[in-house]
């Protein structure tokens, strides 16, 4: 059995936002459009939905607190390597022993990738990885379905949610389910409707309500029912189409979405996109004007393959206009 963390934090500043979940290595095929049973060769990516979008974050200025657990291997080095070059806070990163990084392979394609999952050390996410005075300094807690479809990643990412909802941090949530990650499609409603329960900000895509509520549903049913949790304030992306956002006793708004010449890598664009809306939403702004934000921030991520490109002080412009 693995032994649990013994975390030294230290004092904490204000953070702007937690993103806690899973850290790892995105392996992304260097065929175009190839299958993964006839790609021959992959580029190493630091990867992980809430770790891009601490990443994106913390390059448009911001404090960011990463919460995860990687392998004490080379993987594990080069990610927390990549993690403090960005001038995120990595003190709550656990070093798991002997179990692997967690390692995805990806087919590089505009559509939906296809991908083969290697869970390590991901799930390794333990309470005392999270001080009372990290969570009461901090306005935003973000994680994903990924990150809580395991233990004991899940129970200390739910409770931790409730923890600090109760002290006033905005929660956040991208709902991005897949049977692959997650076969217990029952377990992960309920986890999802546990952490819905407390007003997050959500995102969700298409494919992920297919593979969690199943095909055919209206936007207007996922929006009652992601309400209906409690969900606050809800994103719908639409690929090509742009997003709609409902929130709570508001009308549902949509914007298209910016016109990209040429798509060269979609992986990370809808987490670009909620490092754009949760950016905005941390500097007060409105629900349109976060949408908007969260739309140029995809497109920027799908003409660049891998990182979002080192420009943060032009972005964050463009993203306070």
């Amino acid at each position: 059995m693995n032994s649990q963390p013994d975390m030294k934090h230290g004092n904490t500043p204000e953070t702007d936002i937690i993103c806690i979940g899973e850290t790892l290595i995105d392996f992304i095929g260097a065929q175009v459009e190839a299958p993964i049973n006839e790609t021959k060769d992959y580029h190493r990516y630091l990867g992980g939905s809430p770790t891009n979008v601490a990443m994106n974050i913390a390059r448009l200025g911001m404090n960011v607190v990463m919460i995860s657990s990687i392998g004490d291997d080379g993987f594990g080095d080069y990610m927390l390597s990549r993690l403090e070059e960005a001038g995120i806070d990595t003190r709550h990163v656990y070093r798991a022993e002997k179990i692997p990084s967690t390692v995805i392979f990806i087919n590089n394609t505009a559509g939906t990738p296809e991908f083969i999952a290697y869970r390590g050390a991901d799930k390794e996410i333990y309470p005392a990885q999270i001080p009372e005075s990290l969570l009461s300094s901090s306005k935003v807690y973000h994680t994903t379905c990924f990150a809580l479809s395991m233990e004991p990643a899940r129970e200390t990412i739910l409770s931790t949610a409730e923890r600090a909802a109760e002290q006033g941090v905005q929660l956040s949530i991208d709902i991005n389910y897949s049977e692959k990650i997650w076969p217990n499609r029952e377990q992960a409603m309920e986890a999802i409707a546990r952490y819905c329960k407390h007003g997050p900000l959500v995102k969700i895509s298409q494919d992920d309500v297919d593979r969690l509520l199943g095909p055919g549903l209206s936007h207007k049913e996922v929006f009652d029912y992601l309400h209906g949790l409690g969900a606050k304030i809800i994103c719908f992306t639409l690929g090509k189409d742009g997003a709609k956002l409902s929130a709570s006793g508001s009308d549902v708004m949509q914007l298209s979405a910016l016109k990209v010449e040429k798509i060269m890598d979609a992986t990370g664009a809808g987490d670009a996109f909620w490092s754009g809306f949760l950016y905005g939403h941390i500097k007060g702004q409105s629900p349109e004007k976060c949408l908007s934000s969260a739309l140029q921030m995809a497109a920027i991520k799908l003409q660049n393959v891998g990182r979002i490109p080192d420009y943060a002080d032009v972005i964050s412009d463009i993203l306070n206009d």
